[in-house]
């Protein structure tokens, strides 16, 4: 079933043995739809959902840890401390691991305790490069994000898929140390700390500018998403943390597949 981004998956059990021709189709169809929702799956194992992961690549765990986390390479995150990592993808706009040399490839999802309110917003990279106005996409092409993570690599904002081959960004809006000008050439220019507040405000008039592309993500019980990180950007809804008292549970965890490809022009 089409979803506004990605489709709907049924029929599939992921706890069980899956035949190499259907791992092979589910990877394709990550890369054309960018996102599956796999309905019911309430029997995946946390070692389980890193076999899934690793259909796609090394597994890269992030340096959060959470003495709640069944597994190292698993990333527990909830509206209750004592449960999991709190206020996760609250901090704006991203794709997952901008921080790095390569950002992720792909992000795991498993909902395991499902709240009354609360969900992940999905926008279209591509989409939203792509109905720029020339004179926004002539400037965005010449940026280079600088994160404000681990020695802050350097990142074109507007670089090629590896996969899909499409235009797609490397980003974080909230965790940016500010953006390079055409860093590669003689003339170079780090943009001021308000020009580049600027840039971060762009993005998100962009990425909201047509309410339609973006999809909110609300949870099932037994939701199982696999996202191609790098052609969705995402962030977590207020409602995300809203007391366990008020909502109830919140409890998702996370597997984070290794990036191949450093962005590059």
């Amino acid at each position: 079933n089409p979803l506004r981004i990605g489709c709907e998956v049924f029929g599939i059990d992921l706890s069980k043995d899956v035949a190499k021709e259907t791992v092979d189709l589910i990877k394709l169809d990550v890369t054309r739809h960018r996102l599956l929702v796999f309905r019911n799956q309430k029997n995946i194992s946390p070692e389980r959902h890193l076999e899934i992961g690793k259909w796609f690549g090394d597994i890269e765990s992030t340096f959060y840890d959470h003495p709640k986390s069944p597994l190292r390479d698993i990333f527990r995150v909830s509206n209750d401390r004592t449960e999991g990592c709190t206020n996760v993808g609250r901090t704006g706009w991203h794709i997952d691991g901008s921080f790095q040399e390569a950002p992720f490839s792909h992000s795991l999802y498993h909902i395991i305790s499902v709240p009354e309110k609360g969900t992940t917003s999905f926008a279209p990279l591509t989409e939203i490069i792509e109905s720029l106005s020339s004179e926004r996409r002539e400037y965005w092409e010449r940026l280079w994000m600088v994160s404000n993570r681990r020695a802050g690599p350097l990142h074109p904002l507007i670089y090629t898929h590896p996969e899909s081959q499409k235009p797609v960004l490397c980003f974080h809006l909230g965790m940016t140390e500010g953006f390079i000008l055409d860093y590669n050439a003689k003339e170079a220019k780090e943009l001021s700390d308000r020009q580049s507040e600027e840039v971060l405000m762009q993005i998100q008039e962009e990425i909201l500018r047509d309410p339609e592309r973006i999809y909110h993500h609300k949870y099932e019980n037994g939701d199982f998403i696999i996202s191609d990180n790098l052609a969705v950007g995402h962030e977590a809804s207020p409602e995300t943390q809203l007391p366990r008292s008020q909502v109830g549970l919140r409890v998702m965890h996370r597997v984070t597949i290794a990036g191949t490809t450093p962005p590059s022009k």
